[in-house]
């Protein structure tokens, strides 16, 4: 009896390893992967053009809407600064400084970095029943 219960013990370390073994080889590829995208899709070409669009549409609403052209161009420099805020933070971790963000956007990134854990997870998962099922 107390053989069994050892070589249990033993076995589901064993598992405990493999998978936390499967959650850091996804990390380790997932993360870096994960800033690289963002970081690709703000300092794009077309991230770029996109961004003029918008703070151009932005302030011909403004306009249209009747605002006086002084703050309707503050209202508008304002806009583009969060997206160069954002750009700003997102050099720093590219470059592995510390950039300045937000509890709400570090728990965002988490969870998109948890839900990418638990895809791959599954995924491997799945690859290995169906080696089993093929053995």
């Amino acid at each position: 009896m107390i053989g069994e219960k050892e070589k249990r013990k033993e076995k589901e370390g064993k598992e405990n390893v493999e998978e936390l073994k499967e959650v850091l080889s996804v990390v380790s590829k997932e993360v870096p992967a994960l800033i690289k995208s963002i970081i690709a899709s703000v300092f794009s070409e077309e991230a770029g053009r996109d961004m003029g669009k918008a703070a151009a549409a932005f302030y011909k609403e403004l306009k249209d809407a009747g605002m006086p052209e002084e703050t309707a161009v503050k209202m508008t420099e304002n806009y583009v600064s969060v997206f160069t805020s954002l750009s700003d933070v997102l050099k720093g971790v590219g470059k592995g400084g510390k950039g300045i963000m937000s509890a709400r956007e570090g728990e965002e990134i988490g969870e998109e970095i948890s839900r990418r854990i638990k895809e791959k997870m599954a995924e491997k998962r799945r690859e290995k029943r169906e080696e089993k099922e093929e053995e």
